[in-house]
């Protein structure tokens, strides 16, 4: 599977987090105008100078930058839990993932893929009870088919306070659970944690499992392998980069991350690859 974002998604997410403009960068990197623009239109990266120059403007770490740009790093493949289950969906041809995580006959939905029949199969082929389902954040791709689930079985739906806006249907007040940071859903013997992750929206949630061992969190759109999602708005970049590296990357290093889009990465590789941010 590709990486979610390449050199150009990742110039543009840092420049409209800082809120400067193509112009202030490269003057202030010392390039000629029209190369950044060039870059994050999508032209191949061919100078490792001149991304060190951006990166260092930018507040990017240069050498996972070059790395994603001109040495096509790519996450090591990683061996799938048997304990979890991925679905796939589509928005418009943008593909989407959600998780199954589940246990002595229970499920936990991690997301809904924007495929809610393809979450319903999977529940029915084995045959298990629903007992909740976890959103990363409120975005369409990732919560859109709730009430077909939820028609399908109730079931608690856990989402952070400063996401219920964005839903596009919201379920009943009693169904709805807004968890606290350190929360912790029960799937059968296992233990979700809730992991308050603002940034990519207002009110994201990680949900970390700390199986003994393969442990894994499921971060949405809050890291992608090599970089991270937007932040909607562009004035919670700050906090996103603060949630990324107090929280994920603050995770042992064997943590398996399981995003909403893209390969699964570690919090190692990340360590090493992830152009934002710098572990203090």
């Amino acid at each position: 599977m590709p990486l979610e974002d390449d050199c150009c998604d990742i110039l543009k997410k840092a420049r409209a987090g800082l809120g400067l403009s193509a112009d202030d960068v490269s003057q202030k990197a010392g390039l000629p105008d029209g190369v950044l623009t060039a870059l994050e239109r999508g032209e191949p990266a061919r100078d490792r100078a001149v991304l060190l120059a951006l990166a260092n403007v930018l507040g990017l770490r240069g050498e996972p930058l070059a790395q994603i740009a001109i040495d096509k790093w790519e996450p090591l493949a990683q061996r799938q839990s048997a304990w979890i289950e991925t679905v796939h969906g589509s928005i418009g041809g943008y593909g989407v993932q959600g998780y199954i995580v589940h246990d002595e006959g229970e499920a936990l939905l991690i997301d809904t893929a924007y495929n809610a029949t393809a979450m319903i199969e999977a529940l029915d082929k084995r045959n298990l009870r629903l007992v909740g389902i976890c959103l990363t954040h409120g975005h369409a791709d990732h919560a859109e088919g709730i009430d077909h689930i939820l028609t399908y079985r109730e079931a608690p739906v856990y989402l952070g306070p400063d996401d219920i806006d964005l839903l596009n249907w919201k379920p009943r007040a009693d169904l709805l659970t807004v968890p606290v940071d350190g929360y912790v859903i029960k799937v059968g013997s296992r233990m979700v944690h809730c992991l308050t992750t603002p940034g990519h929206t207002p009110g994201g949630i990680c949900y970390r499992v700390d199986d003994p061992t393969q442990p894994v969190c499921f971060v949405g759109d809050t890291v992608f392998a090599g970089s991270i999602g937007r932040s909607n708005p562009s004035r919670l970049y700050a906090t996103h980069l603060e949630s990324v590296r107090t929280g994920l990357f603050a995770l042992s290093p064997n943590y398996r991350l399981l995003p909403g889009h893209g390969p699964a990465t570690t919090v190692a590789e990340e360590l090493e690859h992830n152009s934002f941010v710098t572990i203090e």
